[in-house]
């Protein structure tokens, strides 16, 4: 691979990273840890916001600087210019982008352009993971979005993110799907009295079947379609763990209301990478009933973590879970569709060993999209955009989904 004759590839991320409670800053630092395994040589910044101060730390595991160098929402980027000169500029700024973060502010936009202009930042990237639709009545987000033409590179995840922005006019030639990366649970075939304990479960609380809902707890995960499909399912012998930060006071009140007629065990905390991956390793099912806001389309980092545990997965067909519906269309039900959903978890506890054969294509597309491999397509469309090639960069395949 042409990346591979890069020694001293010099990246910078623009993002939030941990120890900040943000998917996207999980994400970053999983990418970054996967391109440090698999191209130890390059030399990688994480300019993060203020958020949780000022003072940059070290990430003594990966080798990586992190430095707060602007405000969140676009409120300012004035310090990111004389940090990143101070640091003798980078090959590759690369913004991890979401609108919770940077807000639809367009100066992000002007400081990357002059970042560039100035011969501090050779080439400009931004990750979009969120793209939004015109029927989301939010305007200042597609506002945005026309303006990426002015950037080098535009990564999305998904089918419906590529062709959206293609449609809201960003040039063909700019934007490139990199799926999200996945991590293969390391936790597969662990006894759960293990997970439980290490949890800090009472394993006598795991009930019959174990349904999983993990991630941070918000209204669209639809927890209470989950509820209600149990509900539905009244002789079920199961026990459905919840486990996330509450990112909304009502979850909690639906979770105490709903423990009064259901086995749920809630383990209400932040829980890092590992974490969720124990959680998952509890699992018999995992169930995704998300509730997508209209006109927003993303992919689901805990749909990629749970497809690495291998279990059978049962899930909505919204745009976060389009990955699901590709691969395991089965296994996929109406969005706000308890009935539904109640019917798909019984089909898949009555017949458990062909749900799992079923899953097999999914199974295949995780062990495609290993954080490793993407961390290589990154690195790929790094040095093409170096050498002038972006033209010469080509999709990888990927196999479609089986009609079972």
């Amino acid at each position: 691979m042409e990346w591979l004759s890069k020694p001293g590839l010099n990246i910078g991320f623009l993002s939030r990273y941990p120890p900040m409670h943000c998917g996207v800053g999980e994400y970053t630092r999983m990418l970054v840890s996967a391109l440090k395994s698999v191209a130890p040589w390059t030399r990688i910044t994480v300019f993060t916001s203020t958020l949780i101060g000022e003072e940059p730390w070290v990430d003594e595991e990966l080798g990586v600087d992190v430095i707060p160098s602007f405000t969140e929402k676009g409120l300012d980027y004035s310090k990111l210019p004389d940090i990143i000169a101070e640091r003798g500029g980078v090959d590759i700024l690369h913004v991890e982008h979401e609108y919770g973060i940077f807000g639809t502010s367009k100066e992000l936009i002007n400081v990357l352009e002059r970042l560039r202009d100035e011969g501090l930042v050779k080439k400009t990237v931004i990750t979009m993971h969120s793209v939004l639709h015109p029927y989301s009545g939010r305007l200042e987000e597609v506002s945005f979005q026309r303006e990426l033409n002015r950037l080098d590179a535009v990564i999305v995840h998904s089918v419906p993110q590529e062709f959206e922005l293609q449609w809201q006019g960003i040039e063909p030639r700019r934007i490139h799907r990199i799926p999200h990366g996945t991590l293969i649970n390391p936790y597969l075939g662990y006894p759960k009295n293990l997970l439980a304990r290490s949890l800090g479960l009472n394993e006598e609380e795991l009930r019959g079947l174990v349904l999983v809902i993990p991630g941070f707890l918000r209204p669209d995960k639809g927890l209470d379609i989950l509820f209600n499909a149990i509900e539905y399912m009244g002789d079920l012998n199961s026990t459905i763990v919840v486990a996330g930060e509450p990112r909304d006071k009502s979850i909690i009140e639906l979770i105490e209301d709903a423990r009064t007629r259901l086995n749920i065990v809630l383990i209400e905390k932040y829980l890092s990478n590992e974490e969720i991956l124990r959680v998952i390793g509890l699992a018999d099912i995992l169930v995704l009933p998300y509730n997508d806001k209209p006109g927003i389309y993303s992919v689901s980092g805990i749909l990629h973590l749970s497809m690495g545990g291998l279990k059978p997965i049962v899930g909505s067909r919204t745009p976060r879970l389009v990955e699901l519906y590709q691969y395991a269309p089965r296994l996929t039900v109406p969005a706000r569709a308890p009935r539904e959903l109640a019917e798909k978890i019984r089909w898949v506890t009555n017949n458990y060993d062909y749900a799992v054969a079923y899953m097999a294509t999914l199974y295949s597309y995780a062990a495609r999209t290993q954080w490793h491999r993407m961390a290589r397509r990154h690195l790929n469309l790094y040095t093409k955009l170096l050498a002038g090639k972006e033209h010469e960069i080509v999709p990888e395949e990927e196999t479609h989904h089986t009609t079972l």
